[in-house]
């Protein structure tokens, strides 16, 4: 097995599946007209991308002139955070959100308290979750927008979105989630669940990088954050990259049809992994709640061991790991989500993230076994962490 590779690490991006990259490719030959042009060949590139629009919005349960095409999560979260407090500031300058938010959430709003905004930042507890008598006690008057995530990207972690978006709702606040963990595995209708805007990204779908949607329902103000163009109905600039959201709208289509089916073979992977783990290492912790998390998604913590040489000796062996959030890679820090949950700098420089897809197997989980151990083991030997006291 000396040969073998292994991609454990989903939760940070996904293999394309063949049917996104057969539409993409068929996209590229016959179909390279620009969708603002008049001629028959930018109408050829808008439909498609029309309908992808409406693969998008059905996902959702949101109407297709309710989604604006992005180059990601990341732009679709900048955009809906900014483009909302500058659109409505009149009305307020609060914002909400919570400790554990992605750092696209996160820094957008430390800019917009350079910028004479308020933010609150809220507690999770030790499993990831927020505290809903701490949200209720931190609105205010002025309070015009509540942003909080649907599932954590490194614990995977579900809230309480559909509470939280009622309450926001009922004293006529508006709800932005970035839902970029979590469309594909849990079901929404926006509509239903009172979500007013929505972040979501094609990579962690078995979709292409560099397109994702924002979601911004009916009547809703917001600001372009991207100017120079009158695409995306007049709201984002810039020519749309028709292949990437041809095998967007393809990719969460079928995440969506699949969703069942890939939730109970990750379940079954994620539980295989907690049971292999426990068994065979002491001193670890599992990360986040037991039972409402994304499946597929474990963070492990060892202690006195440092999660870069896990990962870097797992590379040498051909097994895809991360530790943590992709975003924040080479960063020294730990990670902000874990100690937000409570975790020691040691524990939490020590956590690793596993995350699987639908193409994983019970047999590589058992490859990753078998070669973790004499790395930990190595490495607890070597470690002056060891000196601390128990």
């Amino acid at each position: 097995m000396e040969n073998k590779r292994i991609y454990f690490d989903n939760a940070s991006t996904t293999k394309p599946s063949n049917e996104v990259v057969r539409e993409m490719m068929q996209t590229y030959v016959s179909v390279f007209g620009n969708p603002s042009s008049l001629h028959s060949f930018g109408r050829d590139a808008v439909e498609l991308v029309d309908r992808a629009r409406k693969q998008v919005a059905d996902a959702i349960g949101a109407k297709p002139n309710e989604i604006y095409f992005t180059s990601g999560g990341t732009e679709a979260n900048n955009w809906a955070i900014r483009g909302f407090a500058y659109a409505n500031k009149s009305k307020g300058n609060h914002i909400i959100t919570s400790k554990i938010e992605h750092s696209s959430v996160l820094e957008e709003c430390r800019k917009l308290e350079d910028e004479g905004f308020e933010v609150t930042y809220l507690d999770v507890d030790d499993k990831g979750l927020i505290n809903f008598a701490e949200l209720l006690h931190c609105i205010t008057s002025r309070t015009i927008l509540i942003s909080i995530m649907t599932a954590n990207n490194e614990v995977g972690t579900i809230q309480h979105i559909q509470a939280i978006a009622k309450t926001a709702r009922e004293k006529g606040i508006r709800f932005h989630t970035d839902a970029v963990q979590a469309v594909g595995h849990i079901a929404f209708n926006v509509e239903a669940m009172s979500i007013d805007s929505m972040s979501i990204s094609s990579h962690k779908l078995c979709g292409p990088k560099g397109v994702g949607a924002l979601y911004i329902k009916n009547g809703l103000k917001i600001d372009n954050l991207i100017v120079g163009g009158h695409q995306e109905r007049g709201l984002r600039g810039g020519t749309q990259n028709v292949p990437a959201i041809v095998g967007f709208g393809k990719a969460i289509e079928l995440a969506v049809k699949d969703m069942a089916i890939t939730n109970k073979k990750t379940r079954m992977l994620s539980e295989y992994l907690i049971k292999k783990l426990q068994d065979n290492f002491n001193e670890i912790k599992i990360n986040g709640h037991s039972a409402q998390r994304v499946q597929g998604i474990v963070n492990v913590s060892f202690d006195n061991v440092k999660a870069e040489s896990i990962l870097a000796i797992l590379d040498l062996h051909g097994i895809a790991v991360s530790a943590g959030s992709a975003c924040n890679a080479g960063s020294t820090e730990p990670s902000h989500v874990l100690k937000a949950m409570g975790l020691d700098d040691i524990l939490a420089q020590g956590s690793i993230r596993i995350s699987f897809s639908k193409y994983n197997t019970k047999e590589e989980i058992d490859y990753f076994i078998e070669t973790l151990i004499p790395i930990v083991t190595k490495l607890r030997t070597i470690s002056p962490l060891r000196k601390r006291k128990k």
